[in-house]
């Protein structure tokens, strides 16, 4: 799907998310938020992009934070995308190094999107985040 091509489905919204993600666009990525996106990462204080946001600056941060913290990923993979309606469930996993500590984590992950006129509607990372507090501690 080109990122000039406006999602329409919820199968859409999910494409053109991870397209996006992997370009690095993320203005365009930016683009699929609804403006009033329920946006949830659990996970322990340590890990910095844990928490809820709100808004497109929030959001932001929250994608900029990867390259301010990680290293570029070694390994990242999407093995199941479930869509049912306006949900969607996409299980994968991920490999990256910790800049600070110098340690890596594999990472198996379960994103529930919520998707609703082209618009992700809400947004949680279910992670390990046991593994990636574990990297980020000396």
């Amino acid at each position: 799907m080109s990122t000039s091509t406006a999602p329409t489905s919820t199968r859409d919204v999910v494409d053109a998310f991870f397209a996006r993600f992997g370009e690095g666009d993320v203005p365009a990525l930016l683009d699929l938020f609804d403006d009033g996106v329920n946006f949830e990462v659990a996970g322990a204080p340590d890990v910095p992009w844990a928490g809820s946001r709100t808004s497109k600056d929030e959001i932001a941060a929250f994608f900029a934070s990867f390259g301010q913290h990680l290293t570029p990923a070694e390994e990242y993979v999407v093995a199941t995308t479930v869509v049912d309606g306006d949900h969607a469930v996409i299980i994968g996993h991920n490999r990256f190094g910790v800049l600070a500590t110098g340690k890596s984590f594999t990472n198996h992950f379960a994103l529930h999107i919520t998707a609703a006129d082209g618009k992700i509607t809400g947004y949680r990372m279910h992670e390990d985040s046991h593994a990636i507090s574990e990297a980020f501690t000396s």
